[in-house]
């Protein structure tokens, strides 16, 4: 039997992998494989949560094969000299991906093909990771959208369902060949290791991602439409880092749901599916608008007066002291376990760019480096929504307030308390804002900021005198 390379990248699951399944199909052997080349990616390498996270998922997925008499061979250097070497070392006469789609990794794919096909190699990519590929959808005019409800009712009309793959038991072992590099030659896990809380929380890995469908379904399913916006409960699915590094197949998790359609669950289940919807729409538009990562979508921006960069405020957003208590609930989260709730990030992201007026390009590196499912796609799609500069944007006069979302959204303070714990002890009504009632505040918590770095009122005002300056 032949040999084919398997290139693994974020796709760390062998269920529903259809390069994995190409070879297979085509009756080679796979050699399964994973390059590490950061650099590769050019300004935005993973992140030191991604770091964390990629390195248990990738020890899931060797442990995974090697139950099945494979492993995963790692290596790190240059993708397609190292690609070229396997080629010659394992006699391969074929090599496999799923697509990536980031600018930087679609251009070195690109690249990759062209020289591998150029030796007389087959060399075929896969849609591993969307429901859609990003080009596959455009307006009557042959346009891209900018606008997610057409989006999502164009990808409605165009729906197809995909097949299920479960892992392959076993297949042939390849003999001999490249050794590769330990898992922790890759410096991938911290030290010190400061995402311990991370784990408490995670389990990453094919195995985890599964276990967290099941969860999610036996529990949060049910009312997610109401509770996916409540921090204070466990109300969404917890998902997002398993998609983000492929540990499960998006077109499973829509398969689970809808095996569990009924008249009670189906409202749920709709809107949970158009969740995924968002994450389509924001990799159609990173394909079609890849200057995006860095540049306003909307380029009446490129003249907004953003304030000058303030480290001390920005320090203070990044460490959950800001004074505005569902703001720092929010970072904190954060730091502790790799992840923020969907609403909280909406309004500890406002909070910056409205009230602070830092460019959201701030927001994005912080997120970027510190969530475990930090995507390129899913970040600059909420910046620049949350900005006010990107596609089916939430106006930048939509100023949200933290204290009116807090009450709202966490209303008895069970969130923030869990996160500020030295504001526990206040009533919820001084918990959301504790600087309405200083005495109070300096008895429970003196350590705590007396007042919000930017005054919710002035931070508005100014925030929309900088709007009225560029209309």
């Amino acid at each position: 039997m032949a040999n084919a390379l398997v290139w693994f990248r974020s796709d760390l699951r062998l269920a529903d992998n259809p390069a994995l399944q190409a070879a297979l199909a085509a009756g080679q052997v796979p050699v399964c494989v994973y390059i590490h080349a950061p650099k590769e990616a050019g300004e935005w390498r993973p992140g030191a949560a991604s770091d964390a996270w990629r390195h248990r998922s990738l020890q899931a997925l060797d442990a995974d094969l090697r139950s099945r008499g494979s492993r995963l061979r790692i290596f790190r250097g240059p993708s397609l000299a190292i690609l070229q070497t396997l080629v010659d070392g394992f006699e391969a006469e074929a090599v496999y991906w799923n697509r990536r789609y980031e600018p930087a990794s679609e251009r070195r794919d690109a690249e990759v093909k062209k020289a591998l096909r150029g030796q007389g190699l087959q060399v075929e990519s896969f849609n591993g990771a969307l429901l859609f590929e990003p080009w596959q959808l455009a307006t009557r005019q042959g346009d891209p959208y900018r606008v997610f409800t057409p989006f999502w009712r164009s990808a409605l009309a165009d729906w197809r369902e995909h097949a299920l793959h479960d892992a392959p038991k076993d297949w042939p072992v390849v003999d001999g060949g490249m050794e590769g590099v330990e898992l922790d030659a890759l410096a991938l896990a911290p030290s010190p290791r400061w995402d311990s809380g991370f784990w408490e929380a995670w389990t990453p890995g094919e195995a985890g991602a599964r276990e967290a469908l099941e969860v999610f379904i036996d529990g949060a399913l049910r009312g997610y439409r109401t509770d996916r916006d409540r921090p204070d409960r466990v109300g969404t699915s917890r998902l997002s880092p398993h998609l983000h590094f492929g540990e499960i197949a998006p077109w499973r998790i829509v398969a689970a749901l809808e095996a569990e359609r009924t008249a009670g669950t189906a409202t749920d289940i709709d809107g949970y599916v158009r969740e995924l919807g968002w994450r389509e729409f924001a990799h159609h538009l990173l394909h079609h608008f890849p200057k995006t990562v860095d540049t306003n979508l909307n380029p009446k921006f490129d003249g907004f007066p953003w304030a000058r960069r303030n480290g001390r405020m920005l320090e203070a957003w990044q460490r959950g002291m800001t004074g505005v208590p569902i703001v720092d609930a929010g970072l904190r989260e954060l730091w502790h376990t790799g992840w923020m709730h969907n609403r909280v990030r909406m309004i500890a992201a406002s909070y910056l760019c409205k009230h602070m007026r830092q460019h959201w390009l701030e927001g994005a590196r912080w997120f970027w480096d510190t969530l475990v499912d930090a995507d390129l796609a899913n970040n600059t799609l909420g910046w620049q929504w949350v900005a006010g500069t990107g596609a089916d944007a939430a106006p930048y006069f939509r100023v949200f307030n933290p204290a009116t979302q807090a009450r709202k959204f966490d209303p008895d303070g069970r969130y923030i308390a869990r996160w500020v714990p030295e504001l526990a002890g206040l009533p919820p009504s001084a918990m959301h804002e504790p600087w309405s009632d200083p005495a109070l505040l300096r008895r429970h918590a003196p350590d705590y900021p007396s007042r919000p770095i930017v005054d919710l009122a002035e931070g508005r005002e100014a925030a929309l005198a900088a709007y009225q300056s560029i209309r």
